[in-house]
């Protein structure tokens, strides 16, 4: 079996504790260092300058840890706190606030068929992701076609064409030929078939490509001249592993392709899930989904409250 089929999670593993093993990393970062500074002591200028360095070091970045310091910070001076323990529930709070804005869960009911259109550069998990969602719609009820519209990767169509097998999904592809026109085709192949969601894929490509991007902004138009108004949603598939420089990915897609949502993968126990933090301030983009693994069902929606607890421990 393709090793991107397969998982190293324990079978029955609730998603709770996937998500708090996948965010071992940066819980090891901010817990060691955080359990000491709020342990005791007075809040001062030191406490600050610690908590600033701790954020930093979990790819929180520079504006959302300014924010976050400055909340508590205020909440210091407002309820009049003067030990630092005292702020420990603050900073969930503050980091809970950050987080809820991009925390807008998918609605794939408005049109039918709902198209969904994946971007993001080589190596994020697209196509893996493509077919995760797959499977979490199929568990849903709907019906989901998906369309090979990688065709720059050698071996993206066969790997989409895997997922396909794997979740009993048919596969709209090519040999060879544009990537919008196997687009187009799957669109109509969807209408004709009643399919209730399409996830079409599309080649990686790294933002300072200017000629890709204006060809991925193409195979946007060809899918709104296939249906109007579509693609009902634009995600941007991001690599946890690559922190603060998804932040760039993220404004080039949204320049190029006006982002609706991004899905974030790769959370494994080796990345720095704070980058979370440091996308929530500088985008307000939802954030649909994160990975934690391998599995099928290692793609789930994003929920601020359950990415706090695991984080914070």
């Amino acid at each position: 079996m393709l090793s991107f089929l397969k998982s190293d999670q324990k079978p029955g593993a609730g998603w709770g504790a996937r998500l708090k093993a996948g965010l071992t990393r940066t819980r090891e970062l901010l817990n060691t260092d955080l359990t000491d500074l709020f342990a005791g002591g007075a809040i001062d200028e030191a406490f600050f300058t610690e908590l600033e360095t701790t954020l930093l070091v979990a790819d929180v970045g520079v504006s959302a840890t300014e924010y976050l310091i400055g909340e508590l910070r205020r909440a210091a001076r407002r309820e009049g706190l003067r030990e630092r323990h005292e702020l420990k529930r603050t900073l969930r709070d503050a980091l809970l606030a950050l987080l809820k804005p991009i925390a807008v869960p998918l609605d794939v009911n408005a049109h039918n068929p709902f198209i969904i259109m994946l971007t993001g550069v080589n190596g994020a998990g697209k196509t893996t992701s493509i077919g995760k969602l797959a499977k979490y719609y199929q568990q849903r009820g709907k019906t989901v076609l998906l369309a090979a519209g990688d065709t720059f990767r050698a071996a993206a169509r066969e790997q989409l064409e895997v997922w396909g097998k794997r979740n009993n999904v048919a596969v709209i592809a090519q040999q060879s030929g544009d990537a919008a026109a196997v687009i187009f085709d799957a669109i109509t192949a969807a209408r004709a078939r009643g399919i209730d969601l399409v996830l079409c894929d599309t080649a990686g490509r790294l933002p300072t490509q200017l000629h890709l991007m204006d060809e991925i902004s193409k195979i946007k138009r060809v899918i709104a001249k296939a249906a109007p108004g579509a693609p009902h949603e634009v995600l941007l598939v991001l690599d946890a592993n690559t922190g603060q420089n998804a932040l760039n990915q993220v404004k080039a897609f949204d320049d190029a392709l006006g982002l609706t949502g991004l899905v974030l993968t790769k959370l494994d126990g080796t990345a720095k899930g704070g980058v979370i933090a440091a996308i929530a301030r500088a985008h307000r983009i939802p954030l649909r989904f994160i990975g934690v693994g391998e599995a099928l069902d290692d793609l789930q929606p994003f929920v601020a409250e359950e990415f706090v607890d695991a984080l914070l421990g």
